[in-house]
């Protein structure tokens, strides 16, 4: 059987893409699916995309993904699923979803990790924000024929208008890629390294936590540092504090410096909707994690026996000083974070639900 991938970005680039079905290709393959994908930005369009300016090269960019989607339109007669994760296109009402669904009579898988229905716009993308269209996801739900969701939040959302809808998690490589064995560094009692990792679009939440980290600093100094890996330096105004460019090549490695991750949210719809990758990072590496108690949060920890669920300031300020003072506390809170992951969050745990997808 043939599946055409209609995605956003081009392969091995974006994040929601790498680790909720990226990771799966190879698996399609062996039970015997044909997998040909199309991202809507090609390489070059991506590279500027979330940068200021280049206004020019963005619109050929988007120009050029318009016409990718429409050819494609006409080479989907031997294919029987199709593949949409987010959308087909990132503006405007889903006349490519119509289509495909109405016109072409095509199975359509629609896979989404994140709340898309509502606004939550970058700061990159203002201008476009009025485009969005953020309505068409409840009309790609009733046309498609299942739903890939990242968890039961969103779920709940897309079983208004489909009954076929799975919970898909986001899984971790527990094997290949975040598997602690692989990326074996010599840590050090002092300094202990609380780190985070995420985009500019979601430094907010650890812009969040700076009171707390300069309370901690008074009381532990030259005792811990902050690693912040993203694509963005926040320049945070904490005196023991190091960024790392983000970079895929290095990932995994520059994750496992860290003895602490954190994960901090804002209780709010939109991070209801999130499906706790930071967390699933970090616990796969036997990292030991704080994440603040919203949407899949609460399903993924168990709180503390492998990792830990902090709401106020004085939870973040006691659960982050016991793990600064007790290595061995760090130790055995990330052995059980990544026990979870194997069990509950990994490809192979996951595998036999994403082949369902398409039975």
């Amino acid at each position: 059987m043939k599946i055409q991938l209609l995605i956003p970005y081009p392969l091995k680039t974006a994040p929601s893409q790498r680790f909720r079905f990226e990771q799966y290709l190879e698996i399609l393959d062996k039970n015997g699916f044909q997998v040909k994908s199309q991202s809507f930005w090609d390489e070059s369009a991506w590279q500027i995309l979330y940068c200021k300016g280049f206004y020019f090269t963005k619109v050929i960019g988007f120009t050029k993904g318009v016409m990718r989607r429409l050819f494609i339109l006409f080479q989907l007669s031997r294919v029987e699923f199709v593949f949409i994760h987010r959308e087909c296109l990132p503006v405007g009402p889903p006349f490519i979803e119509w289509i495909l669904a109405k016109i072409l009579r095509k199975k359509i898988i629609y896979d989404f990790d994140d709340a898309i229905w509502l606004s939550n716009t970058s700061a990159e993308n203002k201008a476009i924000a009025f485009l969005k269209w953020h309505r068409k996801v409840a009309s790609i739900c009733k046309w498609s024929w299942k739903i890939s969701c990242g968890n039961s939040f969103l779920a709940s959302y897309a079983l208004q208008f489909n009954k076929n809808v799975v919970v898909n998690p986001t899984t971790i490589d527990t094997i290949n890629l975040h598997n602690p064995s692989r990326f074996i560094i010599e840590k050090k009692s002092n300094p202990v390294i609380i780190g985070w990792t995420g985009t500019q679009s979601t430094l907010p939440y650890i812009i969040s936590l700076i009171p707390i980290l300069q309370k901690l600093e008074q009381q532990f100094p030259d005792q811990f540092r902050l690693l912040i890996i993203a694509n963005k330096d926040p320049k945070l105004s904490l005196k023991f504090v190091d960024y790392l460019k983000w970079s895929i090549e290095t990932e995994i490695q520059d994750l496992s410096k860290m003895d602490i991750g954190l994960m901090p949210l804002t209780d709010d719809i939109w991070a209801k909707g999130k499906c706790g990758f930071k967390a699933l990072q970090y616990m796969a590496l036997e990292i030991p994690t704080i994440v603040s108690p919203v949407g899949v949060n609460n399903e993924i920890i168990k709180n503390g026996i492998d990792g830990y669920l902090c709401k106020t300031e004085t939870e973040w300020l006691r659960v982050l000083t016991q793990l600064i003072e007790d290595k061995n506390l760090r130790k055995g809170i990330g052995s059980a974070g990544r026990k979870k992951i194997t069990s509950n969050y990994s490809v192979v745990s996951n595998s036999s639900v994403f082949l369902d997808l398409f039975s």
